[in-house]
């Protein structure tokens, strides 16, 4: 499957870059010590993944990261049977795998998954820690490495698209928001490698543009879009043709909005 992607043990030196925002990284070292499952919670591009790969690597799990969308089923997260070379095989999911493995499972956006898929979840997310395999009739009990992580935006979340109350109190949650000024600017500095004060000005456009959002815009603009712009200005586009690809265009489609942004933008940068 294409939204599946899958990382081996990491070294101390293939860790990611994260910098923390508060006590995340202890709660969810706590979390996997304890063979709790956690729910990650925050705005489109403050840091969810990044953490998560990060504090895989920190502890020397494998991660299977599984991508959530509407049309993921059961079977797609456990497994399916394959007929191939005229014989029937079984094909682990990539749940499945992680338990097998003793890895990090992470379910990216579980709200998009369709309710009736999430349920699979509870047996491992209750004191059972197991995973019920019906098609091959096996029972696997989760080792203790094992740990099952999800994240998902609350700005999206609707009727429609929501976690279930029973499936929410099963895990321990943390909310992510977007740093503070200081915290921001230094990991746009550590991902471009732009100049500090120049962070400093992307980091203040980023203030005013968050101002509009639920006025003029439904998201508000991520430390991601940031790190966008920085690595254009980094490799030499002008700061304003930057901005305006990395930050206005990703952010509206009105022509008026984006008009409005861009000379925003240009007020930032004294042009």
């Amino acid at each position: 499957m294409n939204d599946l992607t899958e990382s081996g043990l990491a070294s101390a030196a293939a860790i990611p870059w994260y910098h923390p925002v508060g006590k995340e990284c202890e709660l969810f070292e706590y979390a996997f010590s304890n063979r709790l499952p956690l729910l990650i919670k925050g705005p489109t591009g403050c840091g969810k993944t990044r953490f998560v790969a990060h504090m895989a690597a920190r502890l020397g799990r494998p991660l299977i990261t599984v991508a959530c969308h509407d049309d993921l089923t059961a079977a797609d997260l456990v497994g399916r049977h394959l007929i191939g070379d005229g014989q029937t095989l079984w094909s682990d999911g990539p749940l499945t795998r992680a338990v097998r493995q003793g890895g990090i499972c992470y379910l990216d956006e579980v709200v998009e998954a369709r309710k009736d898929t999430t349920v699979v979840l509870h047996p491992l997310t209750d004191d059972r820690r197991i995973l019920p395999i019906e098609r091959t009739g096996e029972e696997l009990h989760a080792p203790d490495d094992f740990m099952l992580v999800a994240s998902y935006n609350p700005g999206y979340q609707n009727l429609l698209k929501s976690l279930k109350p029973s499936t929410r109190q099963r895990f321990i949650a943390i909310s992510l928001g977007f740093p503070s000024r200081a915290i921001e600017e230094k990991i746009v500095v550590a991902e471009t490698d732009i100049a500090p004060a120049l962070a400093a000005r992307l980091v203040t456009l980023a203030g005013q543009l968050r101002q509009l959002k639920d006025h003029d815009l439904e998201e508000a603009a991520s430390t991601r879009l940031l790190v966008y712009a920085g690595s254009l200005i980094a490799a030499g586009c002008d700061p304003v043709a930057a901005c305006h690809a990395a930050l206005v265009e990703p952010l509206t489609d009105d022509p008026d909005t984006a008009e409005a942004l861009l000379e925003v933008v240009r007020a930032s940068f004294g042009k």
